[in-house]
């Protein structure tokens, strides 16, 4: 019997029926052991020696490979083509030999796409394991454990609220905030422009002013209103006539098929899917034997796929839409993950695969595959230049016709910012001398903007540009961002949060060096040497741990109040910018107001993490969150009393804490408190008793009689009944919202969750159970996340996050719980006879 190890169980099952009754096909479920998370898996100063652990829930699976080694006669290796692949068989490998359960014979084999062609000659093709890809492994695992456990306790004792740091994440982190910033000091230019509304033969078309007074015109030079009506009634006043027309052909060539980053970029910007949703979309399709493997930065094609895409792009079009020659592609390769082909579909004649998500993305893929090999667009490009007739003013029309569209018929690649230069549509035909009937003349206000907040697609191409991490990891890097709240997503846009921005200070000032856009590619660029067999790995990580280890010894050696005053000082333009009133901006108001002398502002750390507090603390009481005070219109220069609660004769005090502007009525224990929402502009008393009278009750739900709230939340504002919720758009229309809309907002929201308890919606959809057929689903319930496949419910792991459940996991909870068989219900014992309160001595009276 010939033992074959591949990871998923969905991968076992369409191999095994491939190779036949002389092999046994089982999976590993991914990594089946790595480094245990404590201080001291990996030692330095005993050569770099790493500890492994067996991951425990994998216990009974490796067992099972164990038992059946032993039984067999050789062993095949068929684990995933990429170093990710090759560290799993190796940790197979070792394992065995550890347990005395290693067949005296081992061979290595690997595929770019599971289909029977393709698994069969890797059989025949066996080699041995690949120690360079290896060690480049084992220099990751290494690099990465030291950056993580040697720098995280810096960042929990020395910048309190910090989770963690790695040696991609905080550089992608960077990123982000360093756009933050840009955005923030950018200062908007006006500019206008000049249209005028033209009509020749019956069609409309435009023409822009671009000559005005003999002076071509760029981008800001007509800069205020004076100037562009001068310009718009110099083109009123004037008579236009076609001086030149200009046309000129444009060839527009196919993009080559996916990689494993174009992929995500083109999912996120087209699908709106996020890195992480597009991977596991794409491990699916891969081990259904759809697609080729998915990680890879190569664009090459086999030449078989070249010749079977080719005939299916003749079998579907004419023969102009197929080239004389067949286009190939090519990439400078790094390391050995390059060598493989793109990502494509095994089969052009399928040119659908499965439903949903996972039909979507397939269809993204076999058009990219498909229109790679196709004939490039045919377009003409058409300018016509009119002018005046002292020639100082001049107009001009562009247009852009598909005259052939090629490879446009299946496929056009998405564009993340689109351009202001773009002008396509129809000209009418016009002749030198004609001149168009003027319709009217536009002069239009614009003003320059700021460079846009990173989407998941211009991240991933930022990060490959700058050569920092690799396609394989950005789903999980951008993944663990978002999970340690460090940044958020609005509109499918990074937002970086208050944390995120604090550990990019606190990391750039004090280890500058290893946030570095250079250091850290540099460091992927040694990392590939590795792979290539050109550099020993552990010289490598040795070179990094001589200056690292130091460097985090150094500011550990540092006070808490040394790294908050060297932050104060390194944000002060951020938390402290200019006043408008001219006053220092580290003034405290609530000093100012009740006559104490020396308040002045300052970065302070919590036990909760860093904040704005008075130096006359604990004295004054003024403190703020974390902010720059203009990106929440408050910096406590308002607070004070705002006037009485009509119905109790309360003091209502507008005040500054922590967490925002808040207001309050009365004092004490009594005192009742409301956060005031960033969306009210014009906040007065009248809306401060509004917020405190909250929640407010609609009425009784015209179908269950039960009373409908209007309330604003941690989430925001909302609507509440019978124990649902419904969101409200914003603050005012919790006091606006009527009975109709309520049950209206209601009802949508129970639709939109699968209606009432026990129909929630799921966390995500798997596929089918391979015993039972059932379709598994993660789903959130009482008790925590759970999988289930219609027949077994199995709690997810509190140490495993519902939304990263890959399909091998939920098989292996799912039978596991099956295993166990039902759960026995437990009989209550008997209630217990309380017995009769002893009488207590009677206490001794106090003295008045």
């Amino acid at each position: 019997m010939q033992l074959v190890i591949v990871e998923s169980p969905a991968k076992a099952k369409t191999i095994e029926k491939y190779l036949g009754k002389d092999f046994k096909v089982l999976a590993s479920y991914g990594h089946v052991r790595d480094l245990p998370p404590k201080d001291g898996s990996v030692r330095p100063d005993e050569d770099f020696a790493m500890d492994w652990e067996l991951y425990r829930d994998k216990q009974k699976r490796f067992k099972e490979i164990s038992d059946a080694a032993k039984k067999a006669d050789r062993l095949v290796l068929a684990t995933d083509p990429d170093r990710e692949g090759e560290a799993i068989s190796w940790h197979v490998r070792e394992l065995l030999q550890k347990r005395k359960a290693l067949p005296e014979k081992v061979d290595r084999v690997t595929f770019n796409a599971i289909t029977k062609q393709a698994v069969t000659d890797a059989m025949k093709a066996p080699r041995e394991l690949d120690q360079d890809l290896i060690d480049a492994y084992l220099a990751r695992r290494a690099l990465d454990y030291l950056y993580g456990f040697t720098l995280s306790p810096v960042l929990w004792r020395r910048l309190p609220g910090a989770k963690s740091a790695g040696r991609v994440q905080s550089v992608a982190l960077r990123l982000i905030v360093d756009r933050e910033i840009e955005i923030e000091h950018f200062k908007a230019d006006e500019y206008w422009s000049v249209l005028a509304k033209l009509e020749q033969d019956g069609t409309e078309f435009d023409a822009r002013l671009v000559k005005f007074d003999g002076k071509k015109l760029q981008k800001l030079t007509l800069g205020d209103e004076g100037s562009a009506k001068a310009a718009k009634k110099a083109v009123e006043d004037s008579r236009f006539t076609v001086e030149e027309i200009e046309t000129k052909p444009l060839k527009r060539s196919p993009a080559p098929p996916f990689t494993t980053s174009t992929l995500q970029q083109e999912a996120a910007r087209k699908l709106g899917f996020s890195a992480s949703h597009t991977m596991r979309l794409a491990q699916s399709l891969y081990e259904a034997g759809a697609i080729t493997y998915m990680r890879t930065d190569g664009v090459q094609m086999d030449g078989s796929a070249i010749d079977a895409c080719r005939k299916a792009i003749a079998n579907r079009y004419d023969a102009y839409y197929l080239p004389d020659k067949p286009r190939f592609y090519s990439t400078k390769a790094k390391n050995a993950q390059e060598a493989h082909e793109a990502i494509r579909p095994t089969d052009f004649t399928r040119d659908r695969v499965s439903s949903g998500d996972e039909g979507k993305l397939y269809d993204l893929i076999f058009k990219r595959a498909m229109a790679s090999q196709m004939a490039s667009a045919n377009l003409e490009r058409t300018t016509i230049t009119l002018r005046d007739g002292t020639g100082m003013h001049e107009l001009r029309a562009t247009g852009q016709v598909v005259k052939f569209p090629g490879y446009f018929a299946v496929y056009q690649e998405g564009r993340d910012e689109p351009s202001e230069d773009d002008e396509d549509g129809l000209l009418p035909v016009v002749n030198k001398g004609d001149s168009p009937l003027k319709k009217t003349v536009e002069a239009n206000q614009h003003f320059t903007q700021p460079p846009p907040r990173f989407s998941e697609a211009s991240l991933v191409k930022k990060l490959e540009e700058l050569g920092i991490g690799r396609p394989s990891t950005y789903a999980s890097t951008l993944q663990t961002l978002r999970d340690r709240n460090y940044v958020r997503m609005e509109k499918n846009r990074f937002f970086a949060e208050e944390s995120g921005r604090l550990l990019t200070a606190f990391l750039e000032r004090f280890f500058e060096r290893y946030v570095s856009f250079d250091f850290t590619a540099g460091m992927e660029d040694e990392l590939d040497t590795v792979s290539d067999g050109r550099e020993e790995w552990k010289k490598l990580l040795a070179e990094f741990w001589k200056d690292f280890k130091p460097k985090t010894e150094e500011i550990m050696e540092k006070k808490p109040s040394e790294v908050t005053e060297v932050l104060d000082d390194f944000l002060s333009d951020y938390l402290f910018p200019k006043r408008a009133d001219g006053k220092d901006p580290r003034h405290c108001p609530l000093c100012e107001t009740e006559g104490r002398e020396g308040g002045r502002l300052a970065l302070r750390g919590g036990r909760f993490g860093a904040f704005v507090a008075c130096a006359n603390y604990p004295e004054c009481k003024f403190t703020r969150q974390f902010a720059k005070p203009g990106s929440d219109g408050d910096d406590g220069a308002n607070d004070g009393v705002m006037g009485e609660d009509p119905d109790t004769g309360l003091p209502v005090e507008r005040k500054s804490g922590r967490f925002g502007p808040y207001v309050q009525l009365g004092e004490g224990k009594d005192a009742k408190r409301a956060s005031i929402p960033k969306d009210l502009d014009d906040f007065d008393l009248e809306w401060a008793l509004k917020l405190l009278s909250l929640p407010r009750i609609v009425g009784a739900h015209p179908e269950t009689g039960k009373e409908i709230e209007a309330a604003i939340g941690r989430y925001g504002p909302y609507l509440r009944h019978d124990g649902k919720y419904g969101k409200l758009q914003n603050t005012r229309e919790v006091f606006e919202v009527g009975m109709n809309r309520a049950v209206d907002i209601l009802a949508q929201a129970a639709n939109r969750k699968g209606g009432g308890r026990g129909k929630a919606e799921p966390i995500k959809t798997l596929g089918e159970h391979p015993t039972s057929g059932g379709e598994m689903k993660v789903m959130p319930g009482r008790y925590g996340p759970y999988v289930t496949d219609g027949t077994t419910n199995a709690t997810i792991p509190k140490d495993m996050k519902p939304e990263d459940v890959t399909e091998a996991q939920a098989i292996e909870l799912i039978d596991a719980r099956a295993a166990k068989g039902p759960a026995k219900k437990k009989r209550k014992a008997p209630a217990k006879k309380k017995a009769a309160p002893k009488k207590k001595a009677a206490a001794k009276k106090k003295a008045d």
